[in-house]
C-alpha cells in the first residue's frame, strides 16, 4: 500500500484544548477523514473512521484490537474496518500485534509503539523521503530543460 498524506499549510492546533476537536481538525488536515460538503462535525464524529481511530485506537493506544472486535463495537462489517485500518497502515501509524482470545490469539492492530507521537516519527520519515524524491525529480527535469531536451519548444 502506498504512503499517502495530505500536506497543507496550517497552524499548530495547540490553542485548542478539546482533544476530540484537535483530532477532528488534524485528521481532516492529513486526509484521513474525507471532506464532504454539507457534513457537520457531529456527523464526522459519528463516522466509522473517526470512531475507529479516536474512540478505540487512540483512547487505548497500548491495546491491540482485532478487526472482528472493532467491527462489532463499531456496528459495521470487517471490510469497512479493514479499509480504514489499511489507510492508517499506509501512513505507518499502526502495527500488527497478537491479541489474546479465548481460543488462542489473533492478529490485531494498535498505534505503533502504543504512542501516537512516536508513531508520527514514521510518518515524518516517509514525508522526508517523498520530498527528497520530488527534489531529485525536479533537479532532473531542470537538467533536461537546460540541456534542450524539452520537446515542443517553438
Amino acid at each position: 500500500m502506498a504512503f499517502q498524506i495530505h500536506v497543507v499549510s496550517n497552524v499548530p492546533l495547540t490553542s485548542v484544548k478539546d482533544p476530540q476537536e484537535v483530532a477532528l481538525l488534524f485528521l481532516g488536515q492529513i486526509g484521513y477523514l474525507p471532506k464532504r460538503a454539507g457534513v457537520g462535525d457531529e456527523e464526522v464524529r459519528r463516522s466509522i473512521p473517526y470512531r475507529l481511530l479516536v474512540d478505540h485506537l487512540l483512547r487505548r493506544p497500548e491495546r491491540g484490537w482485532t478487526a472482528e472486535e472493532l467491527a462489532s463495537r463499531l456496528g459495521t462489517g470487517k471490510a469497512t474496518v479493514y479499509r480504514h485500518i489499511n489507510k492508517l497502515k499506509s501512513l505507518d501509524l499502526l502495527e500488527e500485534v497478537e491479541v489474546p482470545t479465548p481460543d488462542g490469539s489473533r492478529k490485531g492492530y494498535r498505534i505503533r509503539y502504543g504512542n501516537l507521537a512516536k508513531a508520527w516519527n514514521f510518518v515524518e520519515a516517509h514525508v522526508d523521503v517523498a520530498m527528497e524524491n520530488y527534489r531529485r525529480t525536479v533537479e532532473h527535469l531542470q537538467g533536461l530543460i537546460e540541456g534542450g531536451s524539452l520537446h515542443g519548444e517553438g
